[in-house]
């Protein structure tokens, strides 16, 4: 029997998006998938969607929250019910190519047990490519401090390996707390350089308080990552350069 893989989604007023999602899901080729949808108390159709889907394909498990919690605490419920060997990630406006499981499942034997993959920036209606987030072919626990090429919609683990890791229950940089639990188990996370998924780039992704975004960034590294002033100032600085070049890249497309 094929290995299980457990997927997990934090759901919130995704009702404009989450279906193209799910066909992509529902059109991988690798088919032996248990599939967490959390709903973080939706506002919008988005529980309604997501459910009568759900009817059709047992693969789908919804869980609608009875208040809003965040992403964070979303995810951790998903990684508390997950059985499978394998556990990955994907945001409810994102989308994979077909063969992103399938691929995964053919190298991760191969690695440590973390991979991540390549994929596609597109804008928010899907209709123009704005570039490619290539990761390198592999990054550690240092290399991810300073600025995180894993994406959460291509981050894949094995579980049955590694164990369960779950997010710090915080606003922003959750994910990458998760992936640096798992970098201090191991030496480094795997890149396939091939392209595997969609990210969405939305209209309020360039928008907000960027003061704000880079006081999280130090608040993690000091409160999260436990690292002293001198490290946090190092890391912080590399961060706020790659940063800037990832944000004016976009801000020109």
């Amino acid at each position: 029997m094929n290995p299980l893989v457990s997927i997990i989604t934090a759901c919130y007023n995704a009702e404009d998006f989450i279906e193209e999602t799910i066909r992509s899901l529902q059109n991988q080729t690798f088919t032996n998938w248990e599939w967490f949808i959390i709903d973080d108390f939706s506002e919008d159709a988005s529980v309604s969607i997501i459910a009568e889907y759900a009817q059709k394909d047992a693969r789908i498990k919804l869980l609608p929250l009875k208040k809003n919690s965040g992403a964070a605490i979303a995810r951790n419920i998903g990684i508390a019910l997950a059985k499978g060997n394998y556990m990955t990630f994907i945001d409810a406006d994102d989308m994979w190519l077909p063969q992103f499981l399938a691929e995964n499942m053919a190298r991760i034997k191969h690695t440590e047990g973390f991979l991540c993959a390549s994929y596609d920036l597109y804008d928010e209606s899907l209709k123009l490519k704005l570039g490619e987030l290539i990761v390198p072919e592999y990054a550690t626990y240092s290399a991810i401090l300073k600025t995180n090429t894993i994406g959460s919609l291509t981050a894949f683990i094995d579980i049955s390996r590694l164990g369960k890791e779950f997010m710090p229950e915080i606003k922003y940089r959750q994910d990458m707390g998760l992936w640096l639990k798992y970098l201090k188990k191991i030496n480094r996370v795997e890149g396939i350089r091939q392209s595997l998924a969609i990210y969405r780039i939305r209209k309020q992704s360039l928008s907000g308080n960027k003061l704000n975004l880079l006081q999280h960034q130090w608040t993690f590294y000091r409160d999260v990552e436990k690292l002293s002033v001198v490290q946090s100032s190092y890391y912080f600085t590399i961060w706020m350069y790659y940063g800037s070049k990832k944000y004016w890249l976009l801000k020109k497309s």
